[in-house]
């Protein structure tokens, strides 16, 4: 495991490193957009977690170098007699980064942040299409205990 990884809040000046990896994966490929200028959806959206307490945009740099992304959200919750929730959301390493256990850095990161948020929880979904990204959380002590279900409200979803 390489010891230069760090982590940090994302900035704005990160979002389209952060972009350009959503996009390099295989599924964000049809679901993403990057151009020359940002989609303005993208900045709103940065905006409204940035300034959202309850939530962390990681970036990852190895050398000051951008190399990975996740977002955690911290989910106050009634169930499991008041418990809190960790939801980790988009985590992507550049392709170019696979194979370094650099996943499982972020991963143990995510559990440093959930701990130090009080979460007693982890949970997050991944694509049935992607087998890969199963065993790897698998791997990490995940568990599928649960079927996600999503209804999607727009059409350009």
């Amino acid at each position: 495991m390489n010891h230069s990884l760090t982590h940090r809040k994302a900035t704005i000046n990160d979002l389209r490193s952060i972009i350009e990896l959503l996009v390099e994966d295989e599924l964000g490929q049809t679901r993403e957009q990057l151009s020359d200028t940002l989609d303005e959806r993208y900045i709103k959206a940065f905006n409204q977690i940035s300034n959202d307490p309850n939530q962390y945009l990681m970036v990852v740099d190895l050398n000051d170098k951008i190399v990975g992304t996740c977002h955690l959200t911290i989910i106050p919750s009634l169930t499991f007699q008041g418990s809190t929730r960790l939801l980790i959301e988009a985590v992507r390493v550049s392709s170019a980064h696979r194979g370094k256990k650099i996943g499982e850095w972020v991963m143990k990161q995510t559990v440093q942040f959930g701990e130090s948020n009080g979460a007693s929880i982890m949970q997050l979904t991944t694509n049935k299409k992607r087998a890969d990204a199963k065993r790897f959380y698998e791997r990490l002590g995940f568990n599928a205990t649960h079927e996600g279900m999503k209804l999607y409200l727009k059409e350009s979803l």
